[in-house]
C-alpha cells in the first residue's frame, strides 16, 4: 500500500496532538474530524472503550471520504485513562478536572488508545489498542488547582496532558509515551505494514 497525495492517511480526529503526531510519518495527510457519539454502556472495559470509539470516529469519516469519492487510509483513535477498573474520559467541567487528578495523584493507573485503520480502497479494517502505566507523584490541592486553572486538564482523558504541564506530575512511565499522548506511533505503523 503506498500513501500518496491521492491515497492519503485520512486522520479522522480534531486533535491538535494527533495531528502533530501523524505529521511525524512524513506522509501525505488529511484532517477528516468527526463527530460521533461516544457513549459506552456502563461498565465497558477500557480496551472495548478504546476500540469501538476509534472505530465509529473511523466508520464516520470513512462513510463521508467514500460518499465523496476519496481514497485513502482511515485512521480513527481514541484514548481513555483506567485506574481501579474506573475509566476516565475527559472531563466535563473544572470540578471533575479536579476530582480525577485527586484520584490519580500518588498512584499507577493505566493509559489505553486505540486505532482503527480503514483502507477505503480493499475495505479492510484493522483494530488495536496499546496500553501504558503511568506513575503520578503525590499532589498538593493546591497544586491540583492551579493546575485546573490552566485549563489544559479539560479536553484530556484522566485531566492531564503527560506532553503539556501535566508532565510536571508524571514521575514514571512504563509503555510508549505516545499512547499517553493519543496516538500510538509504533502500533500504527504495524498496523499500515500490514495494510501492504
Amino acid at each position: 500500500m503506498k500513501i500518496t497525495a491521492d491515497r492519503p492517511l485520512i486522520l479522522a480526529s480534531s486533535s491538535p496532538r494527533r495531528q502533530e503526531l501523524i505529521r511525524m510519518f512524513h506522509l501525505p495527510v488529511r484532517i477528516e474530524p468527526t463527530d460521533v457519539d461516544e457513549t459506552m454502556p456502563p461498565g465497558a472495559s477500557p480496551v472495548d472503550t478504546v476500540e469501538q470509539l476509534s472505530l465509529r470516529k473511523a466508520d464516520a469519516a470513512a462513510a463521508r471520504c467514500r460518499n465523496t469519492g476519496q481514497d485513502g487510509i482511515v485512521i480513527g483513535s481514541d484514548t481513555v485513562v483506567a485506574i481501579q477498573g474506573t475509566v476516565l474520559g475527559k472531563p466535563t467541567d473544572e470540578q471533575e478536572a479536579a476530582a480525577m487528578l485527586q484520584r490519580l495523584q500518588g498512584q499507577w493507573h493505566e493509559v489505553y488508545s486505540g486505532i482503527a485503520c480503514i483502507d477505503l480502497k480493499q475495505g479492510t479494517r484493522s483494530v488495536r489498542h496499546r496500553s501504558t502505566r503511568v506513575h503520578m507523584k503525590p499532589l498538593s490541592d493546591a497544586q491540583i488547582r492551579s493546575y485546573v486553572e490552566t485549563g489544559e486538564p479539560m479536553d484530556k482523558a484522566g485531566a492531564y496532558a503527560i506532553q503539556g504541564r501535566g508532565a510536571l506530575f508524571v514521575d514514571r512511565i512504563e509503555g510508549c509515551y505516545f499512547n499517553v499522548v493519543g496516538l500510538p506511533l509504533s502500533l500504527l505503523a504495524d498496523m499500515l505494514d500490514e495494510l501492504e
